[in-house]
């Protein structure tokens, strides 16, 4: 597995989930700008593989979007991505290697290997433009981004990763690359964790199941705040689950022509998804359409237990 993210709360948890699996193998992160800026999304994702005791590579990508100008998720997760807890400075550094040539070595390095993306799509942009063979040598490209037909986050078209970086996403999704859509409405409802779930999370005593609920501090409280949910919503979570596990937590899907405006400032980043095929073009995405929430949940606790 490639995780390409803008570590953040919610990323975060998702790494962790990946690192401390039996059956994952993370050859390479590579970071990239969105919900905080590169310098703390590089940070957050060597601090998160401490935790795990993974001495994966981290690379540090794209510090802006292709063409719009960056607006960060900072109200959302805190100013450094992670609730601002004043977590310690990683033991390491990120590797010299930029992100977008990273990707480019360990995609062509593992031919058939899953890349999972959690952030913006810059990075992924940037390294088929440069490649665009990697096309036919991801096995799978996992991407927690856009909505299927429902609200966004970000405004009421779009979801955020989209949204940030909309000429990259269009360039993605147009790439031909095997895109799994996992869309910000699968993390809700019953996906997210209620009271009862967090305490008993809390209760682990480790230090994976503090930091899970502690770094998702600001991002419980700004969810509760937009929607009126009282629940913990892990969006990056939801797609590392179908990552892994896409037999287990996948529980609907349906294949569509998928494309992303990038032009408007009304629907900037909104993935259009041809659900009635009423276009005519070929299917480029699968699209997660439900999962089984109790088994995302148990895998979450999991990578708590470390």
């Amino acid at each position: 597995m490639i995780i390409d993210t803008d570590t953040a709360s919610d990323d975060a948890v998702a790494l962790a989930m990946a690192l401390n699996h039996p059956g994952v193998d993370v050859v390479a992160i590579t970071t990239v700008v969105g919900n905080c800026s590169l310098e703390d999304t590089t940070r957050n994702a060597l601090y998160t593989a401490d935790l795990c005791g993974s001495g994966v590579p981290v690379y540090a990508g794209a510090d802006r979007p292709l063409l719009v100008k960056a607006g960060l998720a900072t109200y959302f997760h805190g100013m450094d991505g992670l609730g601002d807890h004043g977590y310690p400075v990683p033991s390491r550094s990120a590797e010299d290697t930029d992100g977008v040539s990273a990707l480019i070595t360990h995609i062509r390095n593992s031919p058939g290997s899953t890349l999972v993306t959690l952030g913006p799509l810059t990075n992924v942009a940037l390294a088929l433009a440069q490649a665009p063979e990697l096309v036919d040598l991801v096995g799978r490209c996992v991407v927690m981004g856009g909505t299927a037909n429902t609200v966004g986050n970000v405004t009421p078209a779009a979801e955020f990763n989209l949204w940030f970086d909309p000429h990259a996403a269009r360039l993605v999704f147009a790439s031909g690359l095997p895109i799994e859509m996992v869309g910000w409405e699968i993390c809700r409802g019953e996906a997210g964790l209620d009271a009862t779930e967090r305490a008993a999370l809390r209760a682990l005593d480790t230090p994976l199941a503090h930091f899970f609920l502690d770094c998702n501090s600001t991002a419980l409280e700004a969810s509760r705040k937009q929607s009126g949910t009282v629940r913990l919503q892990l969006p990056d979570p939801t797609a590392m689950a179908a990552a892994i596990d896409k037999d287990g937590v996948v529980t609907h899907s349906s294949s569509h022509y998928v494309e992303v405006e990038a032009e408007s400032p009304l629907t900037r980043g909104m993935s259009v998804v041809d659900s009635l095929d009423v276009t005519g073009n070929p299917a480029n995405v699968e699209v997660v359409n439900a999962i089984d929430t109790a088994r995302f949940k148990e895998m979450i606790f999991d990578a708590a237990r470390g």
